[in-house]
């Protein structure tokens, strides 16, 4: 009959995989606990990383709805629930298991699915998306700045009366065609590594070139 701790403890990892955008298995055999704690830090407040029994585990899992291989809850068990981004989790991670081999990373599951040890470290050599958003911030701020450089000798033409006003729209028309063809869209597709043979990549899709047209 189960205890009254045991069910609350059931109770709280069944909750900890349901909020996880991403749940990683470990083996802590032989870390102290001074480096239990910097492994924490080093996962950041918005991650949860926990030393759980087995079978506590095993029932929570089949209660939240997780099909989670009963190998990965073998030996000494620590398990990192992912609420924040999963690949800068997982760069924390791969970062402390290269210093302290002692921690030995199982497998996980990530976006519902089961991941491997290597489909992780695949997840952990991605940019973040905080990365990603300042690339196309950068560019896109290029891009505005050549459609204003442009523009501006534009206008100074204009001023100097060079070209006729059709011509000129004409010329406007395609250099804000070829701005935006340069500009990277700002949706950016991340798309997580899935068991067994996918590999992890992040595609980019480029905004639509408009169309000059010219009366």
């Amino acid at each position: 009959m189960a205890t009254p701790e045991k069910t609350a403890a059931v109770a709280e990892i069944v909750e900890d995989f349901r909020t996880a955008n991403a749940t990683v298995l470990t083996e802590y055999r032989g870390l102290s606990v001074g480096l239990m704690k910097q492994l924490r830090r080093s996962l950041g407040v918005k991650n949860k990383y926990s030393v759980v029994k087995n079978t506590l585990t095993k029932i929570a899992a089949k209660e939240a709805g997780v099909d989670l291989d009963p190998a990965l809850l073998v030996g000494p068990s620590a398990v990192a629930f992912i609420k924040g981004d999963p690949i800068d989790a997982a760069k924390a991670l791969r970062d402390f298991a290269k210093e302290n081999p002692l921690l030995v990373i199982k497998g996980g599951i990530f976006d519902g699915k089961a991941v491997t040890t290597a489909e992780i470290m695949q997840l952990a050599n991605l940019e973040s998306r905080e990365v990603l958003l300042a690339k196309i911030a950068g560019a896109m701020k290029a891009s505005m700045s050549k459609a204003a450089r442009t523009f501006d000798a534009l206008r100074i033409k204009m001023e100097a009366g060079a070209p006729a006003p059709v011509a000129t729209e004409a010329v406007a028309t395609e250099a804000v065609a070829e701005v935006v063809a340069e500009a990277p869209s700002a949706e950016v597709v991340a798309e997580a590594p899935v068991a067994q043979d996918a590999t992890p990549e992040v595609v980019a899709e480029a905004a639509p070139a408009a169309e000059s047209t010219e009366n």
